[in-house]
């Protein structure tokens, strides 16, 4: 004899409510393209997927993905900009949206600009929070000029 499960909203039916939960495991492809022995590529998952995808959106300057003009955080325009106390508020607010609007997987905990005129780059420690995994990931990264 099989037994039906109903929704909460049925009413009293006198049948236990069903409680689930999914957790989604996050993976994404290893960019850095190597092969497995079998052909296979590596695979990143859970945080370290998180944390490349964060790392990617930050170094991506607008303009840059075709049909997707806006995506990224155009930070390298930044260096192109004379060097004043408002740029690292500018930075700061550029990475969080651009996380708010491409990165669903991420929230942003905190965000510690460190502008060098002098060497043309960009320090940026970024402390972010793993949806699915409750983990506080670290990514340091830093934007120069090539020339």
């Amino acid at each position: 004899m099989a037994r039906r499960s109903f929704a909460v909203e049925d009413g009293s039916l006198n049948t236990p409510a069903i409680v689930t939960s999914r957790v989604r495991a996050y993976t994404d492809i290893d960019l850095l393209f190597r092969a497995k022995g079998n052909g296979d590529l590596y695979k990143k998952n859970d945080a370290a997927a998180v944390k490349q995808a964060v790392k990617n959106l930050i170094q991506t300057n607008f303009h840059e993905k075709p049909f997707a003009p806006y995506f990224g955080a155009n930070l390298r325009n930044m260096l192109f900009e004379l060097a004043s106390n408002d740029v690292d508020y500018i930075v700061k607010e550029d990475i969080k949206a651009a996380i708010a609007n491409y990165e669903p997987r991420a929230e942003v905990i905190e965000v510690d600009v460190i502008a060098r005129p002098d060497n043309n780059s960009i320090g940026v420690t970024l402390t972010f929070r793993v949806k699915n995994t409750d983990e506080n990931v670290v990514l340091e990264t830093s934007i120069s000029r090539l020339r």
